[in-house]
């Protein structure tokens, strides 16, 4: 069990918090989605009710280790003194840290929070260098890990900073790592794994571990015409992740192995080009026109989706089943995640499009857990320990 922010008497402490404020912006820099940030607020106020002073830390975009003003955390500061209801100290510095800085959180009072600048404004912290971690550490007495989404990247913020003081979670890192540790080591069966997304390159390790854990999986989204073609079929001008062609046979295999009910599309919505008003028909997975492509799955493939998920005690999904940005090719996302909504299981969403999709859809409140990492879910998943959350405390 790891220590979390509960363990902790924080009266009179500075605690040094991880967030992940990499937050959509538009042209004129306004945050165009807000929900990461709104997911750090349960233990930033915990924090400040607690006595503690709270310094938060966050990285947005891709600066690539110098100061860039599009990238600046200026407009999170200005939204979360909105959500919090009280003033943001943003420590605005090109450094991160600096001499400026540290004065500015050396007289921060109990119940005041201050934000730093974009830590990836320092190229030391992509390369987890001792010294910035040092100098980050400085700023408290107790970091607190709270981002998810950059777990698995061990920087100079998120794993380095633990070499100088202890380190505990927050209420998001305890959230997920429940979540998906009881699902990995502890599910209610049946337990279903629905992997989505273009490629099986990508998943395949995810795949490889989830077959020794999982009652039922099912394959969807582009990924499914890499074992239509493992298995003989014609895929027409689908997508094809052409050298998974042999893993894809292999994962057959394996799940055969493992006695795991491996599900595939038996139908597939086909279209004459990549674009929402194309010509679309639906075709058996045996009878893909060559000339025609999948984009989504079929209404008998929902059907049989939508039964295997009813069943479920525990559901994991990542990946969308198709093209969902169009909404021509949505419905077989779409229903899957209605059939998920619907279900008793205990429902864990992986993050990414996935995520997005649940939220599009109005699902979000239906699931039981929403990852807010997509990569990071996806190294758990794989078994991976992840760097941020292997350095915090054991109770």
């Amino acid at each position: 069990m790891k220590k979390t922010i509960r363990d902790i008497e924080w009266a009179g402490k500075r605690a040094l918090v991880r967030c992940d404020f990499n937050v959509p912006l538009d042209k004129e820099g306004l945050i165009t989605d807000d929900t990461r940030i709104r997911a750090a607020l349960p233990t930033i106020e915990y924090l400040v009710a607690q006595g503690a002073a709270v310094v938060l830390m966050s990285h947005l975009g891709r600066p690539k280790g110098e100061p860039k003003e599009e990238f600046s955390l200026a407009p999170v500061a200005v939204r979360l003194t909105d959500l919090l209801e009280m003033p943001i100290i943003f420590a605005a510095s090109d450094a991160v840290v600096d001499e400026d800085v540290k004065d500015t959180v050396s007289k921060l009072k109990p119940g005041e929070v201050a934000l730093l600048e974009n830590v990836r404004f320092r190229k030391e912290e992509e390369k987890n260098d001792s010294a910035f971690s040092e100098e980050l550490a400085s700023l408290g007495d107790i970091f607190v890990q709270e981002a998810f989404g950059t777990a698995h990247r061990a920087h100079a913020s998120t794993a380095g900073v633990a070499d100088y003081i202890p380190a505990v979670s927050g209420f998001l890192i305890e959230k997920e790592v429940k979540y998906l540790g009881d699902a990995l080591s502890n599910p209610e069966r049946p337990f279903v794994a629905i992997m989505g997304g273009a490629k099986v390159g990508d998943k395949i390790k995810v795949i490889e571990n989830l077959l020794t854990k999982v009652d039922s999986l099912i394959i969807g989204g582009g990924m499914m015409f890499t074992f239509f073609k493992a298995m003989g079929l014609e895929i027409g001008k689908s997508i094809l992740d052409e050298e998974s062609i042999d893993i894809a046979s292999n994962l057959i295999a394996l799940a055969e192995e493992k006695g795991v009910k491996l599900l595939l599309p038996v139908d597939a919505v086909c279209a004459d080009k990549f674009a929402n008003d194309a010509y679309i028909e639906v075709f058996p997975r045996d009878r893909v026109p060559k000339d025609m492509m999948g984009l989504d799955i079929g209404p008998e493939s929902i059907k049989l989706f939508r039964n295997e998920i009813l069943n479920a005690k525990t559901v994991v999904w990542n990946g969308p089943m198709g093209v969902f940005e169009m909404p021509n090719f949505a419905k077989g996302t779409e229903e899957v995640a209605r059939a998920i909504s619907e279900s008793d299981a205990v429902s864990i969403i992986g993050g990414g499009d996935s995520a997005a999709a649940v939220e599009q859809l109005g699902f979000a409140d239906k699931m039981s857990h929403i990852s807010t990492g997509g990569g990071a879910s996806l190294e758990f998943l794989e078994g991976i320990e992840l760097p941020g959350i292997a350095v915090i405390s054991e109770k």
